[in-house]
């Protein structure tokens, strides 16, 4: 779920600004506006114009992330939103860049737009005679972007420059999982260097401001420790099929049952039904679901049997052993089903997959102890964990 507000759209992506926005806005605004009320400008005209700075950085932030945004759309990625927060803006995308060379050209345009708006507002402040005020406020502006731009190519994920790093690898190596790791341990290197400078550097000078580039590091370690999980996650689910997670929690029973025998033996001696599949002649013949028996008038439970209600194993949501987990994901989600078939070759049945098959799956892999009380709730509910999306996972590796 999207947090914060939505403010409006800009290319048709929704614009949100998060609640840390409102903070740093407010930092923004007193340092611009005591700074010129430092070199003698009237308060209201100071705090105005403080105020004013503070939303042209954030325009800055907003042209930067609709860069990325924009050549990530004409690449066929659709781009969820963009949102404002404490640290700049950040762009929702749906997925990776399908090539390196792609990838690079996402990453690069941020930087690329932040340049471009740093020369037009210097060309502007040495062509057109401003007001002192506004030439003032459009050299700090220009400035800003300049900043922007060179401190977002610093080679360390989240950063821009982490990005490209990460398909500069990609390409060296042919593996996209190896840049984001070699990306995501520079971001966290660098962002422990800024948490030991930014202390270092308050301990010195005893300025709370300092503290500033502490904060800046964690959130550089925080955000490329997050991108190393989800490498992880990714690499895990690419090399897992559907065999990998299926189970047989399900039942083979007689197709020439009737209506009436079936729920006698079965439907009223069991607590939770499990997934039913008839079968005769040494053969499935599909799919019995309890929902099409209580379509059914039971006055003609004893005359209809189950071959008469079964659905055809190719004819019901159904997936391969050899299909890729994440194609498995994508089913479940995009179909909105609780579980689905895995089919052998033979067309028999190998076993059923839902979510908690996927999480259990996903655990081994790598190693991840998780509870059999977790895998059933995630069964019960029919939904991941909060915080693991492996559907956006999924289809960001795809």
């Amino acid at each position: 779920m999207q947090s914060g507000w939505r403010v409006g759209a800009l290319f048709g992506i929704p614009l949100y600004i998060d609640t840390s926005w409102f903070l740093i806005l407010l930092l923004m605004t007193f340092l611009y506006g005591s700074d010129l009320l430092g070199q003698g400008a009237p308060t209201g005209l100071a705090w105005g114009a403080g105020f004013g700075m503070a939303l042209l950085l954030f325009v800055s932030v907003l042209l930067h992330e609709l860069g990325h945004s924009l050549v990530a759309r004409a690449q066929g990625i659709q781009v969820n939103s963009i949102t404002l927060f404490l640290f700049g803006g950040i762009a929702a995308i749906d997925k990776e860049s399908k090539t390196p060379e792609q990838a690079f050209q996402v990453a690069i345009a941020g930087p690329a737009v932040s340049i471009g708006l740093f020369i037009v507002l210097t060309l502007v402040n040495q062509l057109v005679a401003l007001p002192p005020l506004a030439a003032l406020m459009v050299g700090a502006i220009a400035q800003i972007n300049l900043v922007l731009a060179l401190f977002n190519l610093i080679p360390g994920l989240p950063l821009d420059g982490g990005q490209v790093l990460k398909a500069a690898v990609w390409k060296a190596t042919g593996s996209r999982i190896q840049g984001v790791r070699w990306a995501a341990r520079v971001g966290q290197t660098l962002g422990w260097i800024a948490i030991g400078l930014g202390i270092l550097a308050y301990l010195f000078a005893q300025r709370l401001d300092l503290l500033w580039i502490s904060l800046i590091g964690w959130f550089a370690v925080r955000n490329a420790g997050a991108y190393n999980r989800m490498s992880d996650l990714q690499d895990a689910l690419a090399h897992l099929k559907a065999a990998d997670a299926s189970v047989r929690e399900f039942k083979v029973i007689d197709a020439h049952l009737s209506l009436r025998e079936f729920a006698d033996l079965h439907l009223l001696h069991e607590g939770q039904s499990p997934i039913y599949f008839a079968a005769s002649e040494g053969r499935y013949r599909g799919l019995v679901s309890i929902e099409d028996l209580r379509s059914v008038e039971r006055s003609d439970w004893d005359h209809q049997t189950l071959l008469d209600i079964a659905h055809p194993l190719l004819n019901v949501p159904h997936v391969r052993e050899e299909t890729p987990l994440t194609e498995v994901i994508a089913n479940l989600e995009e179909s909105e089903l609780n579980r689905i078939t895995v089919l052998t070759p033979a067309d028999a049945v190998a076993g059923t997959i839902d979510r908690g098959d996927i999480v259990r799956a996903l655990a081994n892999k790598l190693n991840f102890p998780v509870s059999e009380a977790i895998i059933k709730r995630i069964k019960e509910e029919g939904a991941y964990p909060p915080g693991l999306q492996l559907a956006a996972i999924a289809k960001a590796a795809d």
